[in-house]
């Protein structure tokens, strides 16, 4: 596609009360600007044809954005303006015909709004399009003015408006399509001559038209396109139109909520139907779960794969995998790079990380398994611990199915527990256990009578 993309996200957060970059704020646990980007990376825009204006903490904006993908950065080091901000990225123009303007802080653009949008603008051989919508309160958005014949006119700022434009209610969305070629003519041209003092990037809309250059408007379907945050109080009206979206979509594809109180669940989270999600749960980033699952109350899931009939009450899973039929919980943590194969159980209390638990194994509660090779039908009492880190290295424990590991067992990797190997209750096993033996590992008892530090005389003094 010969198309190019320019997003502006130099703000500051002065007004959110913040000491990050404004696009960084984030909406159901991801930054804004994440959401503007994927929308454009959606649209089929070449990770090398899309740039971002950045400006005061450049640097964190950069780090993120550098995991979604190979984008280009320019630095705006004073704020005069969407206008000046255009112009610090003024190389875009060069890498397509058509370039997209958009803001880093208005999180709801679609991709299926900037294609239409394009497709209007290239078949009516558009100068600029700019994209619209219409709202009951337009409030502090720039006005659309159209001429007598409804053709697009010029956009006007709020604070340039006569009382009669403040009465319209189709308002810029920050969105434009531009040739090219004609932003790049029009950008020497704009002036500070307003009331703000700025660039304003919607002054182009004029004298691209003063040139007998064509102009247009696309009103999109999506009127929460024009929806920035500049307070937290926008911030948190973004967050509770999302989480309602979000919620209404699941809703629609069969998953179950009894209560939605406390509920947040990412935009990018595929949740199957007959799935039941209980209040006070939090699913994040890339998250899968399967069919029939009962999640919460009170669980924390993120970038975790999860079966079909899982019930995961009180559970916080991180980059996790958890296979069918699961039961864990309540208070469980599963770490980055566990897996859970089909039918485990998991008790209260337990912790598991960079561990491969398998089939229908049993974990009960106050357990810690880590860097562990778990076989299936493996049976772990209370209160056992692999203890994987020595203060230097971490070390591997493997244990092969069917075993039985005794209540409070400490296997000191590196150690290997051999099929239907038992360990007794209390052993402190350090090293290889044959399989189909039983390992006891205590020190022979000693009792020491008449111990004076318990006597009633030492207790009184």
């Amino acid at each position: 596609m010969n198309i190019s993309a320019i997003i502006l996200a130099a703000g500051d957060g002065t007004r959110m009360k913040s000491s990050g970059p404004k696009v960084m704020c984030e909406v159901l646990g991801e930054p804004m600007i994440g959401w503007v980007m994927d929308s454009v990376k959606e649209s089929g825009f070449p990770d090398e044809n899309i740039g971002v204006v950045v400006g005061n903490g450049a640097d964190t904006v950069k780090e993120y954005i550098a995991k979604k993908g190979q984008f280009l950065t320019f630095m705006q080091t004073e704020r005069k303006g969407t206008g000046h901000a255009v112009m610090q990225a003024a190389d875009m123009l060069q890498k397509g015909e058509n370039v997209l303007i958009l803001c880093g802080d208005a999180p709801f653009i679609d991709s299926d709004t900037i294609l239409k949008s394009l497709n209007e603008h290239t078949y009516s051989d558009n100068d600029v399009t700019v994209v619209t919508a219409k709202i009951a309160d337009p409030g502090s958005y720039g006005r659309i003015i159209r001429d007598e014949n409804g053709g697009l006119l010029r956009i006007t700022e709020k604070k340039d408006c006569t009382p009669e434009e403040l009465m319209i209610n189709e308002i810029n969305s920050g969105v434009y399509w531009f040739k090219s070629t004609a932003l790049k003519e029009a950008l020497p041209l704009l002036s500070t001559a307003n009331a703000s003092g700025e660039y304003y990037l919607t002054d182009a809309v004029g004298i691209i038209k003063s040139k007998s250059g064509k102009a247009g408007a696309f009103i999109s379907e999506n009127s929460d396109i024009v929806l920035g945050a500049n307070s937290r109080k926008d911030l948190l009206n973004l967050n509770t139109k999302a989480r309602m979206r979000v919620i209404e979509r699941l809703l629609d594809e069969g998953v179950e909520f009894p209560c939605t109180d406390g509920i947040i669940i990412g935009k990018d989270a595929v949740i199957g139907r007959d799935t039941k999600i209980l209040p006070n749960t939090i699913i994040r980033g890339k998250t899968v779960i399967g069919e029939g699952c009962i999640i919460g109350p009170n669980s924390l899931i993120e970038n975790t794969a999860v079966g079909n009939n899982v019930t995961l009450n009180n559970v916080q899973a991180y980059s996790a995998k958890v296979g069918n039929n699961v039961k864990a919980g309540p208070f469980v943590q599963l770490r980055p790079d566990t897996v859970l194969h089909d039918g485990v159980k998991i008790g209260d209390f337990v912790e598991i990380k960079n561990a491969e638990i398998g089939v229908k194994t049993s974990v009960a509660h106050l357990t810690y398994i880590g860097d562990s090779d778990v076989g299936k039908d493996v049976n772990f009492g209370c209160g056992c611990v692999t203890a994987n880190y020595d203060g230097v290295n971490k070390f591997r424990t493997v244990i092969g199915d069917h075993a039985f590991i005794g209540c409070n067992t400490n296997l000191i990797a590196p150690v290997e527990i051999g099929e239907n190997a038992t360990t007794g209750a209390g052993s402190t096993v350090t090293g290889k256990i044959p399989a189909d033996s039983l390992v006891v590992e205590r020190a022979a008892a000693k009792v020491i009578e008449h111990w004076e530090k318990n006597s009633k005389r030492i207790r009184k003094a």
